[in-house]
């Protein structure tokens, strides 16, 4: 599937559930207590999803949507979002429990899952709605991206890596259809960039131990 008008043709022939509309939104209810959002974006939803599901289910990953961010317009669509003309990226919010999980190993998941030296695109799939980013919800949180990018462009991509980080703008969930696609679709596309990459972190790594997640009763920084 290397354009937008071939993904829609596998929506239409491998679904029953099409024509549900974006639900809009997907971060305005209050997280679960003692839990974080991250959101990354690498290209093609659906695998981003499927793998982060399938290595982090039972660590600590409460739940994962595909969705839109980094745009500027309203309630965007699928059609519209791989037309380009909203600006959105295609991307994940994870829900995920710190004392389980740290934000840093799913940041550096991130680099072994997807190619990011290909500026706005993965595989086939080409287009601004495929960049590589990651949307940080706090300081800590932008701190330990930069350091994970710095660490893995040095020691894993040969600093060629595109990615950006940026601060997490309005989230929008994609439309139902898109939720967990490969699971209720195991035939359906997979971006050939995304597999889980054996990677070494290097020695020393990292310099400072990111700070332990809040016991039980104390506050945690707002996201």
């Amino acid at each position: 599937m290397s354009s937008f008008f071939g993904r829609l043709t596998r929506h239409f022939a491998s679904t029953s559930t099409v024509g549900v509309t974006s639900a809009g939104g997907g971060s305005s209810s209050a997280l679960p207590a003692n839990t974080e959002l991250a959101t990354v974006a690498a290209g093609c939803f659906w695998g981003v999803e499927h793998v982060y599901r399938k290595h982090f289910n039972d660590k600590g990953l409460i739940d994962a949507r595909v969705g839109y961010i980094g745009g500027d317009k309203a309630n965007p669509s699928y059609s519209k979002v791989c037309g380009g003309g909203t600006g959105h990226a295609e991307a994940l919010q994870i829900t995920f429990d710190p004392s389980k999980v740290s934000y840093r190993t799913l940041i550096e998941f991130l680099y072994r899952i997807h190619d990011p030296t290909t500026l706005n695109r993965q595989g086939a799939d080409a287009g601004t709605q495929y960049r590589s980013a990651i949307f940080y919800h706090s300081e800590e949180q932008k701190r330990v991206a930069e350091d994970v990018t710095s660490m893995a462009n040095q020691n894993w991509w040969g600093n060629k890596i595109t990615t950006v980080i940026i601060g997490a703008s309005e989230w929008w969930d994609a439309e139902k259809y898109h939720q967990r696609y490969l699971e209720h679709n195991p035939g359906g596309y997979e971006c050939p960039t995304h597999y889980v990459r054996t990677f070494k972190l290097p020695e020393g790594y990292p310099a400072e131990e990111d700070p332990k997640p809040a016991e039980a009763g104390e506050p945690k920084a707002e996201l």
